[in-house]
C-alpha cells in the first residue's frame, strides 16, 4: 500500500517509519573442556557398542565412566 504525502497528496514508496540498525554481538564459542572431550569419546564408544540404546541410558553410563576415568 502506498503512503501519501500530507502536504501535496502524492504517493511515496519510502516507508514512513525509520528502521534503526541494531548491532549484534558475535557469540564466542567456548572450547571443549577435558571432561567434555572424554565424555564424547566414551559416548561414541558406547553408541557403537549399543546402537539401539536410548540417549538417556547411554549418557548416564558415559558420564559415570568419564567421572571414574577422570580421577
Amino acid at each position: 500500500m502506498a503512503n501519501y504525502c500530507h502536504e501535496c497528496g502524492t504517493a511515496t514508496t519510502a516507508p514512513s517509519v525509520s528502521v534503526d540498525v541494531v548491532s549484534k554481538k558475535v557469540k564466542v564459542k567456548r572450547k571443549p573442556s577435558a571432561y567434555n572431550k572424554a565424555y564424547a569419546k566414551n559416548y561414541a564408544k558406547m553408541k557403537k557398542k549399543h546402537p539401539r540404546s536410548s540417549f538417556a541410558a547411554l549418557a548416564k553410563k558415559s558420564h559415570t565412566a568419564t567421572r571414574k576415568g577422570m580421577k
